[in-house]
């Protein structure tokens, strides 16, 4: 039986935005020549689209003298035993949480792994960075019931608490210093946006799919 109507997801990945392009480009080849073969007609539509990010190298530096010193927080030993048994239960390296800060490194585009998320858009439109603070324990699988078990701890307040404060540090420097918010855009209109300009995979006419917001 041939179905009158058949519909099809694809999920487009690669480590930046032109090779991105050329997948997308190839599905809607495969696509047309996949119409012309069975004498039927397609529509595509877009309904996520997440540029690979590119964060604020100016930014970055001020952000960091700032988790420098601010400081990893205070743990307890209930915390830290609270890490270890958790770590040692999942069979992850026991080695608790975390108490030096990690110092700011050179991106390593080609092995660095991430998620897709539409903050990377974000980071082509205007300076940014990421912030990631010490709320959770090490070494825990994302998106499992292990990596929400430090959510109603002092581990997550602690850490929380200090991430609040280099935000708020980092807020306060670049409103107080025009000449860093001028350094920030010399790097995204000179480095980061040099070769490379931002343009959305999303078109116009591809519209919110809030219908999927719908209850069945």
């Amino acid at each position: 039986v041939v179905p009158r109507l058949a519909s099809v997801w694809y999920y487009f990945r690669e480590l930046d935005y032109p090779h991105i392009k050329t997948l997308y480009d190839l599905g809607n080849t495969m696509a047309e020549a996949a119409t012309m073969m069975t004498g039927t007609t397609v529509t595509r539509r877009v309904v996520g689209s997440a540029w690979p990010p590119h964060f604020n190298k100016v930014v970055a530096e001020i952000q960091q003298k700032n988790i420098e010193r601010v400081g990893m927080p205070e743990w307890s030993d209930a915390d830290q035993t609270l890490a270890k048994a958790l770590q040692k239960e999942i069979g992850a390296p026991v080695d608790g949480l975390k108490s030096k800060v990690d110092s700011l490194r050179e991106p390593r585009p080609d092995t660095e792994p991430g998620g897709s998320d539409d903050v990377g858009d974000i980071s082509w439109v205007v300076p940014m960075v990421y912030m990631r603070y010490p709320a959770n324990i090490p070494h825990t699988p994302g998106h499992s019931w292990v990596d929400a078990v430090a959510m109603a701890t002092p581990i997550a307040h602690k850490g929380s608490t200090a991430g609040a404060k280099v935000q708020a540090t980092t807020a306060l420097d670049f409103l107080l210093s025009p000449d860093l918010v001028k350094q920030a855009w010399d790097y995204y209109n000179n480095v980061q946006t040099k070769e490379m300009k931002y343009t959305p995979l999303i078109g116009p006419e591809d519209k919110p799919a809030i219908e999927f917001n719908k209850e069945k």
